[in-house]
């Protein structure tokens, strides 16, 4: 049998694209056939790996071994489900889970064709949309590692994490964004490539002799080159004979996520694909999605919490729509999404509108309001006691007297509320839910939820649960539970996880 060993070459210039001009590559002894390496995702292009012999019958989520190997799950489950809609980008796009899997391949074989090489880091400047799905998971999919932030992050910030992580090229916004940071990025980054998520090239500006090496891609571009890429050597076997294909191990690491920076310089936290597929596996005991569900997403995709979330609705088949701050409220109403994942601020901002609505209304529509919602937060109060939710009543273990005594009043009260509190829900409280839709859950993430929201919403009832994690477990540890949803309290830890692992000792878990 021949020996396989590893070498170095230097190709020609072949098209007008920069392909890198070293490539690692397998060679093979009394052979002419010279393989270019590769890695892909092993559930997801699986048929591309040597031998092909892995199994691809199976849909479990056992086989996943990176995060894009959901993708083909989700495809052929839900094929033609919409998946994801963005109405608020040029052109709005409303796409399917068959066609976002094969945006996906088609935006990981353009990077492929454009140079980019396993393990090189790509950075992913940009904010929530359809493309920025796509581009991270065509990034992952490829073996590359992104590194990810905002738009809205200082000129300073993003060529500090830029240069930082040793990216290699650049994925912005659009236009607007590249004519921002285009001046200190040329002067002072390496940069091989750079791919415009929105917009047309005809829009940049601050291009000049000295920096036109660097070639600059629309999404649009880079999805063609891929799909007649994979249309060319899946027609032809000699094409298809030029690459090595190697799967994507889990303990890879996936991307790099920047800490806030809050004392000091952003920090670079190292995801491998395990990590993530941590969190896409046990998610649905917080959140327990169905197919159809709509979720409504506005925070920062770089943001772990928001990455993670993301990643776990579409393996069981959801809608998600895009939405901003600027549209929220019309969205809550427009779409009546079934979870509302965000974080403390959006649902303190949810609840200052209603009582700003509640106290402009007439004298007696508010005083109505207002008693109903007091006898509303006392029934929660005496009912949380009864049922033996009441974390806050008595720090010391009560008597079993005192204990039997509190739970008998709490339930007599509790009963005498009741009649009240539900026609409160009748003439108050369904207005207020078809503001604000949220039919199944609001999730919230990402810093301490003020008790006197979170009694707000329960007596309305509104669910909200909240959660606990950090971007190094990216993220999420420990949460509540949609039937043990007990306030001053973080929940149970998300399986697989323990206060011993993350060293972290408190009784709010």
């Amino acid at each position: 049998m021949a020996t396989i060993h590893f070498t170095q070459i230097t190709l020609p210039r072949t098209s007008n694209y920069a392909f890198p001009r070293r490539f690692r590559v397998f060679s093979q002894l009394n052979s002419e056939t010279l393989q270019i390496r590769r890695k892909c995702s092993p559930f997801l292009e699986g048929s591309l790996l040597s031998g092909n012999n892995n199994n691809n019958n199976n849909n479990a989520s056992d086989e996943w071994k990176a995060v894009p190997d959901i993708w083909k799950s989700s495809a052929d489950k839900y094929g033609d489900k919409v998946a994801l809609v963005d109405p608020y980008h040029d052109p709005p796009s409303t796409i399917t889970y068959k066609q976002l899997e094969q945006a996906i391949l088609d935006f990981a074989e353009g990077l492929r064709v454009i140079g980019v090489r396993p393990h090189e880091k790509l950075a992913l400047f940009a904010d929530n949309s359809c493309r920025w799905l796509v581009a991270d998971q065509g990034m992952m999919a490829c073996g590359a590692i992104n590194v990810v932030r905002g738009s809205r992050s200082s000129d300073e910030e993003l060529l500090q994490i830029y240069n930082h992580s040793e990216s290699v090229a650049l994925a912005v916004d659009g236009p607007e964004m590249f004519n921002r940071i285009a001046k200190t990025f040329y002067s002072k980054t390496s940069m091989r490539f750079i791919i415009l998520l929105w917009g047309e090239k005809s829009g940049l500006s601050l291009i000049s002799e000295e920096n036109k090496d660097v070639q600059i891609f629309s999404f649009m571009e880079v999805i063609d080159l891929g799909r007649e890429s994979r249309r060319t050597w899946s027609d032809s076997h000699e094409a298809s004979q030029q690459y090595y294909y190697e799967a994507i191990n889990s303990d890879d690491i996936a991307t790099l996520v920047y800490t806030s920076g809050t004392t000091g310089n952003p920090k670079g936290v190292m995801l491998t694909h395990q990590n993530l597929l941590h969190q896409i596996k046990n998610l649905w005991e917080i959140v327990p999605a169905e197919v159809g569900d709509r979720f409504l997403s506005m925070l920062p995709p770089w943001h772990a919490y928001e990455r993670a979330c993301e990643y776990f609705i579409f393996t069981f088949g959801v809608e998600q729509v895009y939405t901003t701050v600027r549209n929220l409220k019309d969205d809550l109403k427009r779409y009546q999404p079934h979870y509302l994942i965000s974080v403390p601020l959006v649902f303190e901002t949810l609840y200052s509108g209603i009582q700003k609505q509640i106290s402009t209304s007439p004298l007696v529509r508010k005083l109505v309001a207002l008693t109903f919602i007091k006898v509303s937060l006392a029934y929660m109060e005496y009912r949380r006691i009864y049922e033996g939710k009441c974390l806050t009543r008595n720090t010391k273990q009560p008597s079993i007297i005192h204990s039997t005594l509190d739970w008998l009043w709490a339930s007599i009260i509790a009963s005498i509320l009741f009649p009240i509190h539900l026609l409160a829900k009748k003439l108050v409280y369904s207005k207020i839910h078809s503001a604000i839709g949220i039919s199944k859950a609001g999730i919230s993430g990402g810093g301490s939820l003020p008790l006197q929201v979170d009694k707000f919403f329960e007596a309305i009832g509104v669910k909200v649960q909240n959660g606990y994690g950090l971007t190094e477990t990216s993220p999420v540890i420990a949460a509540r539970r949609p039937r043990c949803n007990m306030q001053s309290f973080e929940g149970y830890w998300v399986r697989w996880a323990s206060s011993s692992a993350y060293g972290i000792q408190s009784s709010r878990f």
